[in-house]
């Protein structure tokens, strides 16, 4: 099946509705282009906060918010559209990207895919550990978490096994890492005695691993060492200058041939871009599977072929390894992309505005770096937890997730710490799949 446009304006397909996607979209001329958005699923979701969902704080309708809500065409029949697929080959020489279920033709391709997780040379990490990349994962995740809770309240005449129910070691020392650490530490110090009586907290054991000898590297020395203390009070066992090297039988081995039993392990410590594949060109992606781009978000080497956000590679004076792989970074990439496109010239390279980084660790306990400023503690926390609620698509999501952390704040409690299995029966396979 084949889609194409069937008015006078330039079709514009986009890959992706994550931050940079939706900007595009927002800031594109509505009476210049068609817009199509293509993505693997049927909403946006707020990646900052899927710790959250992993850890029982927020559920995944609460920072999501579907596509066809954003997108609904005005009176005048001018908008986007949007097509659920998985986007796995770019024809750029019939100008066509190919989905599971159709082709779609373009006239300009803007590839804002994003990321995902990176396991450096070791694929088969994907099967045993857990990862937080999408809602879906953030679920999985938040469900083995609860399911290791509930199975060891009840292990009340095995006290190893319930230490090896309640094992966990998180990879990975920047914001996420960071983030989920701290909130099982915080229902280790604050959920179990109230809700699980029947275990231990002594027996939840928390390890961070961190290939650097710092966390949050992102981050300033002041913030790096604010979070190292913070994970400490919340009872996190913090590895520094140490890397995975395996996990086979709930055993990590580290570099220094240090041995952690764990049974659950929750990966975060690398990213990469999508893949793709190419038909009608020899193209390859670049370093980090990422698209190198010129200072107007040109893929080199493709014509009409742009990439914006975490998947773009722009190495600049300033950023000769290219620019973080931040929300911040693919927005501003994304407004000047779609102006430029809007005025069909490419005048203006683009300049990256920093406007500062931040990572919780729990209640009451964040660092933020701004421009000038360092703060952390309480009021760090208010700064984060209001620049991420202001952020969420959706009034509605504004409102859910402010009760929510209200609520929790002064009752330490959640509705949310709900275990929901998938159900084995009918089987069956996703449209489009063999």
């Amino acid at each position: 099946m084949s889609t194409t446009t069937s008015n006078a304006r330039e079709r514009v397909v986009i890959i992706g509705g994550g931050f940079a996607g939706l900007n595009m979209i927002k800031y594109l001329d509505k009476k210049k282009f068609d817009i199509v958005l293509v993505d693997r699923n049927n909403f946006h979701s707020f990646p900052p906060l899927f710790y959250q969902i992993a850890s029982g704080g927020l559920d995944p309708g609460n920072i999501s918010f579907p596509f066809r809500r954003e997108l609904r065409r005005r009176k005048d029949g001018l908008g986007a559209t949007f097509h659920m697929g998985d986007v796995h080959t770019i024809d750029t020489l019939y100008k066509e990207v190919h989905t599971q279920f159709e082709s779609i033709e373009y006239d300009k391709l803007i590839i804002a895919a994003g990321t995902t997780n990176n396991f450096f040379g070791n694929p088969d990490l994907i099967k045993t550990v857990f990862t937080l990349k999408s809602a879906a994962e953030a679920t999985r995740c938040r469900n083995e978490v609860i399911d290791r809770l509930e199975r060891a309240s009840l292990c009340t005449d095995d006290p190893e096994r319930r230490r090896r129910l309640l094992s966990f070691v998180v990879v990975g020392g920047g914001p996420t890492g960071v983030e989920v650490a701290g909130a099982i530490g915080e229902m280790k110090r604050y959920i179990i005695k109230r809700e699980y009586p029947g275990i231990n907290p002594e027996d939840v054991q928390i390890a961070l691993l961190e290939g650097t000898n710092r966390l949050l590297g992102g981050m300033s020395q002041e913030s790096s060492e604010n979070a190292l203390k913070a994970l400490k009070e919340l009872m996190v066992d913090v590895h520094l200058g140490k890397l995975m090297n395996s996990y086979e039988d709930n055993v990590v081995t580290l570099n220094d041939g240090t041995k952690l039993y764990s049974e659950m392990v929750i990966w975060t410590a690398g990213v990469t871009g999508e893949k793709f594949m190419f038909s009608g060109i020899d193209y390859t992606q670049g370093r980090g599977n990422r698209f190198e781009v010129d200072e107007q978000n040109r893929v080199k080497g493709l014509d009409d072929v742009f990439a914006v956000g975490d998947i773009a590679l722009m190495q600049t004076k300033d950023y000769p390894r290219g620019h973080p792989q931040m929300a911040q970074v693919a927005i501003q990439q994304a407004r000047l992309l779609a102006k430029q496109l809007n005025q069909g010239t490419f005048d203006k390279k683009f300049d990256y505005v920093d406007k500062g980084s931040m990572a919780t660790v729990g209640r009451n306990l964040a660092v933020v770096d701004l421009k000038h400023v360092h703060m952390k503690g309480w009021l760090a926390w208010m700064a984060w937890m209001f620049i991420h609620l202001i952020s969420l698509l959706g009034m509605r999501n504004k409102l859910t997730v402010l009760i929510n952390w209200t609520w929790s704040y002064f009752t330490y409690s959640t509705s949310l710490r709900i275990l929901l299995h998938s159900t084995k029966y009918p089987l069956r396979k996703r449209w489009g799949e063999m």
